[in-house]
């Protein structure tokens, strides 16, 4: 697929039928995520994929946005090692950087996906943080859940001359 109609395809999909994601299309989506640029191409993040049930409960029971979980067939929750950021405060836009290029991936690979905001909700991160075991210097950013898609979404053009600005507002 090119990347321009992945860009334009890529919906927010909450419902997955219950089809396994190949182990080498996550390896893939990882990839994908670590090809993104960072500044000072410090690379801090960090990936935990989680693929239990239980865990997915554990989620949904501290993450209020996260009940398309219990179809998911895999979330990689996307987080910063703040140890390894050379630009302070860029660890969110760097993940966030990491986070596109795996929902990208994902349409590509005709994975369904959906962004679940974690920062910057301190109870949030908190209890990600807490459920997953993270260092304490390892910030949750976000969790992605993945699955085969149970349903096609069209694309929607959001598109808006209104907000842009040449040279000055």
């Amino acid at each position: 697929m090119k990347v321009l109609d992945a860009i334009f395809k890529r919906r927010s999909v909450r419902h997955y039928t219950n089809q396994a994601i190949r182990p080498e299309d996550i390896t893939r989506l990882l990839q994908a995520a670590m090809a993104a640029p960072t500044a000072r191409n410090c690379q801090e993040w960090e990936f935990v994929v989680v693929r239990d049930k239980a865990m997915f409960k554990k989620i949904m029971a501290v993450h209020p946005y996260s009940k398309m979980l219990a179809e998911a067939d895999c979330a990689i929750v996307v987080c910063g090692n703040t140890k390894r950021e050379m630009a302070p405060g860029y660890w969110q836009a760097d993940c966030g950087a990491a986070t596109q290029n795996i929902l990208l991936a994902a349409t590509a690979l005709d994975i369904g996906s959906v962004w679940l905001g974690v920062y910057p909700n301190a109870e949030r991160m908190e209890a990600v943080s807490r459920l997953l075991n993270l260092p304490e210097y390892v910030k949750p950013l976000n969790i992605i859940s993945l699955g085969m898609p149970a349903e096609k979404l069209a694309e929607v053009n959001r598109f808006d001359p209104a907000k842009i600005h040449y040279e000055l507002w």
